[in-house]
C-alpha cells in the first residue's frame, strides 16, 4: 500500500466559510487539533507540529484497513481496524516513546504507546463513522489497542462493537474520519474494506466523495456545522462503506 497523497485529502473550504467567518473557523479547528495531538504524543510531537494547526488540512497520513464482521442473525459483530502511519509521523512517535534510546520499541514501550492513543482518541469516537439511515450509531470503546512497528512504520490495531445490537436494515455507513482535519486516514483501495458474513438481502459499495460535489450537495449541512461544531465538517468527505439492506 502506498501513502495517500496529500492533495487527495486537502478539502476546499465551502463558500459559507469564507469572508468574516474564515478566521473563526480556523481558530476553532486549531484549538481541537492542539488538544488531540498534545494528548496523543506529548510535548515532543506537539512541538514538531507546533506551526501546523493554523491551516485546516492534513499533516499526518495513514493507510487504513477495515474488516466488518456480521453475525448470522444479521447484526454487526465487530469492526476491526488497522492503521499504518506515514514515515515522518512514525519516526516522531518512535523518538517520543523510545525511553531507552535504542531506536526500537520493546513490548512495554509499545504498550505505553497503545494506551496513550487509546486514552487520547476516546473523545473522538476513535475516528469512527458509523451511521444507520443518517443517524449516528453509538460504538463501544475498544477494550485495548495494539501498537506495533513494521518496516519502520507505526501500526495501530483495534476492534470495536456497537453499544446496542445493530441490525442491518436500510442504509448503514462505515468509515473513518478525523473531525479536526489534521489526520488523513484513508483506504488505499476498495479491497482494504472487507465484509465477512454479508447477508443476501444486502448490497455493498465503497463511496469516495468528490469534494466539490460533497460541498454542493451539503451546503445547509456545512452552514449548520459551521455554527454548531465546525470540526464535524470532515465527515461528509470521508470514504465510506455503504450497505443497503432490504427488510
Amino acid at each position: 500500500m502506498g501513502i495517500v497523497p496529500a492533495h487527495r485529502r486537502t478539502v476546499p473550504i465551502s463558500p459559507v466559510l469564507r469572508g468574516p467567518f474564515k478566521l473563526r473557523f480556523r481558530r476553532a479547528v486549531a484549538m481541537h487539533v492542539f488538544r488531540i495531538f498534545t494528548a496523543l504524543c506529548g510535548a515532543v510531537v506537539a512541538g514538531a507540529f507546533h506551526a501546523a494547526p493554523a491551516s485546516a488540512h492534513p499533516h499526518v497520513f495513514a493507510e487504513a484497513r477495515l474488516e466488518l464482521s456480521i453475525n448470522p442473525d444479521g447484526t454487526v459483530k465487530s469492526l476491526r481496524h488497522v492503521w499504518r502511519f506515514d514515515d515522518f509521523f512514525s519516526s516522531t512517535v518512535l523518538i517520543q516513546f523510545d525511553k531507552n534510546k535504542d531506536l526500537k520499541l520493546e513490548k512495554p514501550e509499545l504498550e505505553a504507546l497503545a494506551k496513550t492513543v487509546h486514552d487520547s482518541l476516546a473523545d473522538y469516537n476513535y475516528f469512527q463513522l458509523v451511521t444507520q439511515n443518517g443517524k449516528d450509531v453509538a460504538m463501544q470503546a475498544p477494550d485495548h489497542m495494539i501498537a506495533d512497528f513494521k518496516d519502520n512504520r507505526f501500526l495501530l490495531l483495534f476492534e470495536t462493537h456497537p453499544k446496542e445490537p445493530l441490525k442491518l436494515s436500510g442504509r448503514i455507513d462505515f468509515g473513518i474520519y478525523d473531525p479536526t482535519f489534521y489526520t488523513a486516514i484513508d483506504f488505499h483501495s476498495d479491497a482494504d474494506i472487507v465484509v465477512d458474513g454479508l447477508p443476501a438481502n444486502c448490497t455493498k459499495k465503497v463511496i469516495r466523495p468528490d469534494p466539490d460535489q460533497a460541498i454542493a450537495q451539503n451546503q445547509k449541512t456545512l452552514t449548520d456545522a459551521f455554527f454548531n461544531d465546525p470540526t464535524d465538517l470532515s465527515k461528509i468527505f470521508a470514504t465510506k462503506l455503504e450497505l443497503t439492506c432490504k427488510p
